[in-house]
């Protein structure tokens, strides 16, 4: 019993170790930077720095510190391993097709149109959007501003060349979201990448942004951010939540994740559900 009080004490100032670790790690970083990872969800943060660990051979977080403090070039990696970059063309397809059924109709009324994809990673939703409002007949009074907080992702998504290997699944989801076309249409494809249309990039507007600590810089009729607040504290959540508010037009429409919500968000009594289920909102006040 008493040898597993101490193995218990001795884990319990490990953590404790660990997390001052990361701390400091992430306030580096601030300072060094601009780029505040420090209310991103801990054991989020926790897995990137410990993943960069094992692909370092670096024992200890102070380590990665040291490096982080005198490598520029590491200081871009570890801005880089926590960069929020998974996604895919039309990924959760029951959104896309609910967005056309629902949200499509009334921007239809609209003269002009705007929508922010924020947190846009390499830009396969962006295109998605993209390609939608073409099939509707929006796109050439919509522009779509693409914004992410890496430089290097937005560089990726500016191309539109996606892997070959990738186009059989966004096949898939295309149709499932409720696909007019061939996808096979809207690119061009070599053994290696498909090459998407110059067309359904023309109207879109690819910037750097960072939610943490950025502004608002216009208003929109529609902000997707999809995935991207799951990493956050709840703090910061509400933050962003109180940012996007700000941004939209009165009756604009906000897209979140499917395991996003703003049911717990100050802002929360600002909105209707549009589609619950797919946590599409329309702000009301």
């Amino acid at each position: 019993m008493g040898k597993q009080c101490e193995n218990m004490e001795f884990e319990g100032v490990y953590v404790q170790h660990e997390d001052l670790e990361i701390e400091f790690l992430l306030e580096a970083i601030y300072r060094l930077s601009g780029f505040d990872f420090r209310q991103y969800n801990r054991s989020s943060i926790s897995r990137r720095i410990h993943n960069r660990m094992n692909i370092n051979g670096i024992e200890t977080i102070t380590g990665l510190l040291e490096k982080v403090i005198h490598e520029k070039d590491f200081l871009e990696q570890m801005i880089n391993d926590f960069s929020i970059n998974v996604t895919e063309m039309f990924r959760n397809p029951s959104f896309f097709k609910a967005f056309r059924k629902e949200v499509v109709p009334i921007l239809r009324e609209y003269p002009e149109i705007r929508i922010w994809h924020a947190g846009c990673a390499t830009g396969e939703e962006v295109f998605s959007m993209a390609i939608l409002l073409e099939e509707e007949g929006l796109k050439d009074k919509t522009v779509i501003y693409a914004t992410d907080m890496n430089e290097q992702v937005l560089e990726k998504a500016s191309i539109g060349a996606f892997p070959i290997q990738k186009m059989q699944a966004y096949t898939k989801n295309y149709m499932l979201a409720g696909g007019n076309y061939a996808f096979s249409e809207y690119y061009k494809a070599d053994h290696q990448y498909a090459y998407f249309h110059p067309s359904i990039l023309e109207n879109i507007i690819f910037a750097q942004h960072n939610l943490v600590t950025d502004q608002s810089f216009n208003e929109f009729h529609v902000i997707i951010c999809r995935n991207v607040l799951i990493y956050f504290t709840p703090e910061l959540q509400d933050q962003v939540q109180h940012l996007f508010y700000e941004s939209l037009s009165p009756l604009g429409f906000l897209g979140l994740g499917d395991k996003e919500t703003l049911r717990f968000s100050q802002v929360m009594e600002n909105y209707q559900e549009i589609v619950g289920n797919e946590r599409i909102y329309q702000r009301v006040r």
